[in-house]
């Protein structure tokens, strides 16, 4: 029965080419019944029907329940995914040595813009597939230039934090998960500093929580006993700033969306994602040229004859853009309490999955600091909510 669609008709509601038979007789014909007759008829039959006259019932898949499940559990799946394919891809080319990370990162949003615009020539967006759903229509949307330039600095702020989150987790996929644990330390100054929303006291106090344990997973225990600070400088370096850029690219996502006509034009945060994702692969290629341009030629070389290379470059950027989609989807038909547990949840399961596929173990240290600081981060979303004062019950006369 999926996918099909059948076209349903009242014959009641047409108009008689025949001399109307009486009532006594409808009834005679229908058994007995009173009730409407309905008829189900072929396309053919169908096509010679007025089309006010006809009601489309389309088969639409798993119940909204069970679909928002499956969003959740392929949204973890997607980024965990991402995650390999994307320390795969950086290996491919030569790890974090070879000068090629700014080129991988640029075709991973390559690879977006051409999935981007499949789903504009197709006008179908085959992300709901994944909660058993049919696929939704995804048309062309109607942004002018004016829109598009309204738009840059979110395509600038997206394409960097993506840049910068490659370069952290090329240094090192576990320390860099938890360096990006502290994005809201930068969402909170960035936030005060250049879009005046100071985030709430309580909000402030739990900082000081993110911040010391991401220190305390940068420490190591030497044989003597004492701790000293040990971590991999790329990862904490790409990672602030991939915090960074990601607190201003909220900041200036808000500040599009509150213009209403370009909201409109947009047709939904699915456009708006897929436009965000071209601008940001173009804005990428200058400066990748402009860094790595004399390494393309071997780059070229590589993904054309390491098929290794070529499966986990676009493995990579399908998997960055769909479960970015599903978090989408995911978070927005959720409560604040409960997106906050999935973001925290999201984090541990990745950090623990990344482990197993790289091999390398986190140290006591970073368990510890790991914790500490995403509890923290699980505080710092909910603590508002929590220290709520309660509406006080209004007592009866």
């Amino acid at each position: 029965m999926a996918g099909n669609t059948y076209e349903m008709i009242c014959l009641r509601d047409l108009e008689p080419k025949q001399p109307q038979v009486s009532t006594e007789e409808q009834i005679k014909a229908n058994n007995g019944s009173t009730s409407p007759i309905i008829f189900v008829l072929s396309p053919s039959i169908v096509a010679s029907v007025p089309q006010q006259f006809t009601i489309k019932m389309a088969f639409k898949g798993a119940p909204d329940s069970v679909a928002l499940a499956l969003f959740f559990v392929f949204w973890y799946a997607g980024n965990m995914k991402y995650n390999e394919y994307n320390t795969a891809a950086l290996n491919a080319v030569g790890g974090k040595t070879s000068g090629l990370t700014m080129t991988v990162a640029t075709m991973q949003l390559g690879v977006c813009a051409v999935y981007a615009l499949i789903m504009w020539a197709t006008k179908v967006n085959p992300a709901t597939l994944f909660g058993l759903q049919a696929p939704s229509k995804q048309d062309v949307p109607k942004t002018t230039k004016d829109d598009l330039i309204k738009s840059l600095p979110l395509g600038f702020c997206s394409a960097g934090a993506h840049a910068a989150t490659v370069f952290a987790l090329g240094g090192d996929p576990l320390f860099g998960q938890i360096v990006k644990a502290a994005e809201p330390v930068l969402a909170a100054l960035v936030g005060t500093l250049a879009y005046g929303k100071a985030p709430s006291f309580n909000k402030v106090m739990c900082l000081p929580i993110i911040v010391g344990g991401v220190a305390f997973a940068s420490l190591k225990k030497g044989d003597d006993g004492s701790y000293s600070l040990k971590f991999d400088s790329t990862a904490l370096l790409f990672g602030m700033l991939a915090n960074a850029f990601a607190a201003f690219k909220g900041g200036e996502n808000s500040k599009l969306l509150s213009d209403k006509g370009v909201a409109e034009r947009y047709g939904g945060v699915g456009n708006q994602f897929a436009v965000t994702q071209i601008l940001g692969f173009f804005i990428l290629l200058p400066i990748m040229f402009a860094t790595e341009g004399s390494k393309f030629p071997e780059f070229m070389e590589k993904l054309t004859s390491d098929s290794n290379l070529q499966f986990n470059l676009v493995m990579s950027g399908l998997c960055f853009y769909i479960y970015n989609e599903l978090a989408t989807y995911t978070l927005k038909v959720t409560g604040a309490v409960t997106a906050s547990v999935a973001n925290t949840a999201k984090r541990v399961i990745v950090m623990v999955y990344m482990a197993a596929v790289t091999g390398k173990a986190l140290t006591d240290e970073q368990k510890l600091g790991s914790g500490i600081a995403i509890t923290g981060v699980l505080l710092y979303s909910l603590i508002d909510d929590l220290l709520k004062p309660k509406p006080k019950k209004s007592k009866e006369a």
